[in-house]
């Protein structure tokens, strides 16, 4: 029994867990329940790119995020779609005009060089980029300005005077990271060398060390002109700014040993403090910039709050509807089995929508679909466990062994039908887009978790009754056995 304690004790404290985190971190809304704009963007081909490969599609992919952040837009969704278009997700935009300019223009890459002079300022004008970026990184950790919780949804009830306090805040730092960016881009000479002369960007790792590097290749002309900036800045403490859509994303230096020559032959190498996955998010950058791929916008969608608010509120209801109407079977058919299996329910219900806040899941409404279907499978397992209880109390054993083996015998089916849908989920999230992944994420959250409240939650509270006399009575767990079997 003191095994049996410490577990309630367990549960208590992931109880106590849950409600902080539900009650402290905001639950993210996905478009069809926030409301927004969802546009489908294709990526059409030129002379000098005639056929959209994979890695061409991931390049515009990427271009076409970093827009998405620098409008300010959370929770945001950029999928491919086939092999040449890309769905782009934008809750709680209202203006789709202007997601439709920034969205499809081409992407434009520069490399400038640093003007004489500049140098103090320029470390002085990154330091302020880069503690605006902490500082924003921190705000959109604290809350989510545009998202509410599921309630304050389904009510229609404005936010609260915080929240609109911290949504000001993060617009006030997103427009101050803006005029950063306009300020270091003031420190370069205009451009001589675009994308354009780029014709490919990758990481490798250095032959030394446990370091990445990234390889740019240019055309012939590109070279030369590459060649003559590299040289006017070699050894000086200048760099080169390499800027995508009029933002830096790497200023590299050039060793002094250039300074006569400057870099020849169309290729140089950007090395730094990389790791693979930094490196390969700057060649990813680069070759997004060099594509002169045009994107066009072939369909716009927008979602109204008030559908998103409607949507909420019926999905509530049949959640609720549905929960309590399983609630009150469990109590009525399996007597005081099927009473603590509904507070193990709650339970599950409180650790698995703290985990959708916890490791940010965004619920859309086949989201919410995945929740109310794990709550069944929940239910499931609590039924094989007590069909099978009750099996072992009408062959004659006792109802503390009855109780060990109805565990025992259905965990092995309980186990099997959760892996058979982690599987089933783990198909649909990964081959599936969009909507279908949200319903497998979720699902596959609250089957996991179903798992423990019915095996570890369910199994303790059982026991820990079975330890109390007015609750060891057969006929609590199976009508029509008043007496307790005395066969082993």
């Amino acid at each position: 029994m003191g095994r049996q304690r410490l577990l309630l004790a367990l549960i208590l404290g992931l109880v106590i867990g849950a409600i902080f985190v539900i009650s402290t971190i905001p639950t993210r809304l996905g478009l069809d329940l926030r409301g927004g704009t969802q546009l489908t963007l294709q990526v059409e081909t030129t002379d000098k790119v005639p056929t959209i490969t994979e890695q061409d599609m991931e390049a515009v992919q990427r271009v076409i995020a970093d827009r998405v952040n620098e409008l300010g837009v959370s929770e945001t969704s950029v999928q491919q779609l086939g092999q040449n278009q890309l769905l782009v997700q934008l809750p709680g935009v209202s203006d789709p005009e202007q997601a439709q300019r920034v969205l499809g223009e081409t992407a434009q890459l520069e490399f400038r060089p640093q003007s004489p002079g500049t140098e103090q300022q320029f470390q002085i004008e990154n330091q302020i980029l880069q503690q605006h970026q902490l500082e924003l990184l921190a705000l959109q950790e604290t809350a989510n300005p545009s998202s509410q919780t599921l309630l304050e949804s389904a009510t229609g009830e404005p936010g609260t005077a915080g929240s609109d306090d911290l949504e000001q805040q993060i617009q006030s730092v997103q427009q101050a990271i803006q005029e950063s960016n306009r300020a270091i881009r003031d420190l370069f000479a205009p451009a001589d060398l675009t994308g354009q002369a780029l014709t490919d960007a990758y990481a490798r790792p250095r032959q030394s060390g446990n370091q990445w590097e990234v390889v740019i290749q240019f055309d012939s002309a590109g070279a030369n002109k590459f060649a003559e900036i590299s040289r006017d800045i070699a050894g000086t403490g200048r760099s080169i700014g390499i800027f995508l859509d009029d933002r830096l994303i790497s200023a590299p230096s050039v060793d002094v040993q250039y300074a006569e020559t400057g870099i020849t032959g169309g290729s140089a190498v950007v090395s730094g403090n990389f790791n693979a996955d930094s490196a390969s998010d700057l060649a990813i950058q680069l070759r997004g910039g060099a594509l002169p791929l045009p994107v066009a916008v072939v369909e716009t969608r927008t979602v109204g709050p008030t559908l998103g608010q409607d949507s909420i509120r019926r999905s509530l209801y049949a959640a609720i509807v549905g929960l309590v109407l399983v609630l009150i079977f469990m109590a009525v058919y399996y007597r005081l089995p099927g009473i603590l299996a509904d507070l193990a329910l709650v339970v599950y219900a409180l650790l698995t929508l703290a985990a959708f806040n916890v490791f940010g899941v965004t619920l859309t409404l086949p989201g919410i679909a995945g929740f109310i279907l794990s709550i069944g499978m929940a239910v499931d397992a609590n039924v094989l466990i007590f069909e099978r209880t009750r099996e072992e109390l009408r062959s004659g054993k006792t109802l503390y062994r009855s109780v060990e083996s109805g565990f025992y015998r259905a965990f092995s089916s309980i186990l099997d039908s959760n892996v058979t849908t982690l599987i089933a989920c783990a198909a649909l999230f990964w081959f599936g887009a969009g909507l279908v992944k949200g319903f497998a994420l979720t699902l596959a959250i609250g089957v996991v978790i179903s798992l423990f409240t019915a095996v570890t939650c369910s199994r303790t509270l059982l026991l820990f009754s079975l330890s109390l006399p007015q609750f060891r009575k057969p006929e609590l767990f199976c009508p029509g056995l008043s007496t307790a079997p005395a066969k082993p």
